[in-house]
């Protein structure tokens, strides 16, 4: 459709991690590698967590969303980015590309959401252990979830909004792997500050609460474990917590960096490089950390493959 001397983007054209074909060949390979771990092992903790009686606790309930999210996430993005490791013609529509950052941001939101109920969760079990069944009941655990998920969908749904309903005519180029918000903002026709505004609170929502809340119920945590008397349960449960907030860090500190920094005009390698970090390898690393160097899910597994 035309309106004056420019019509509207009916497409956008992806210029990727790199232009060089060598390149290309070996991030593809890489990103294959890591897309397929990411989605077995987040398909694996679901089945396992779905058939094993033991592990229907609240902890690998939360898990199990978890997973769920992190297979919508890699799999919203990861595909097409292998498959314009493979062609010349690296294009999105305009329709796929607002469906990749809706199914993106539904996932990347949800997930903040859930970590920081996974963080309660784990302060109840440490910090009150007594009254543990207790709180963290069946129903109590549905309702957490179901607020994660739309919690999600509100965020989801304003950034969008805002984004999308802005006029796109001329500009084409993105100078991504895929169609993330701030980066398709910047080609908007018209003035975006409403948008960058509505973003930025909607992060502030979403990603700096969720990680003032998870750094708080860690820090009761390391409290409570340092008067503990067992030098092996200190021990375990500090080496828990230094993974799961590695996958914090990583997670939220990347996500701070493209959606709560002023709105610059040019994406560098250094921001698609950081986009790399929350949009794939933390999908891939969740499963290990949360899940599959737990005694308990390697019980499951073995009773599942008959060993």
């Amino acid at each position: 459709m035309e309106t004056g001397n420019q019509s509207y983007v009916a497409e956008f054209i992806l210029l990727g991690l790199s232009q060089d074909p060598k390149v290309q060949i070996l991030l593809f390979c890489t990103f294959l590698i890591v897309y397929l771990l990411s989605v077995f092992g987040n398909l694996l903790i679901i089945i396992l967590i779905q058939t094993d009686s033991r592990l229907h606790t609240p902890m690998y309930f939360f898990l199990k969303n978890l997973s769920f999210a992190d297979f919508c996430f890699s799999t919203s993005i990861v595909p097409q980015m292998l498959v314009h490791f493979l062609v010349k013609k690296k294009t999105i529509s305009f329709a796929r590309c607002s469906t990749q950052i809706v199914v993106f941001l539904l996932a990347a939101c949800t997930e903040s959401a859930l970590l920081a109920v996974m963080a309660y969760d784990r302060y109840v079990a440490i910090c009150k252990p007594l009254h543990y069944s207790t709180i963290m009941t069946q129903r109590v655990c549905i309702q957490l979830a179901v607020v994660s998920w739309i919690t999600g969908a509100f965020v989801c749904s304003v950034d969008s909004a805002f984004t999308l309903c802005l006029p796109y005519k001329g500009q084409n180029v993105i100078n991504h792997y895929f169609c993330e918000l701030p980066v398709v903002l910047k080609l908007a026709s018209a003035d975006t500050y409403q948008a960058e505004m509505a973003i930025f609170l909607m992060g502030v929502v979403i990603i700096l609460a969720p990680l003032f809340f998870i750094l708080v119920s860690y820090l009761q945590i390391i409290c409570t474990v340092i008067c503990m008397q067992s030098g092996e349960g200190r021990l375990k449960v500090f080496s828990t917590c230094g993974s799961h907030l590695t996958v914090v860090v990583l997670y939220y500190g990347s996500g701070i960096f493209a959606y709560m920094r002023p709105n610059s005009k040019v994406m560098s390698d250094k921001d698609k490089v950081v986009s790399v970090f929350y949009s794939v390898i933390t999908s891939m690393l969740n499963p290990i950390i949360y899940s599959l160097r737990n005694k308990n899910v390697k019980g499951a597994f073995r009773k599942l493959t008959g060993r």
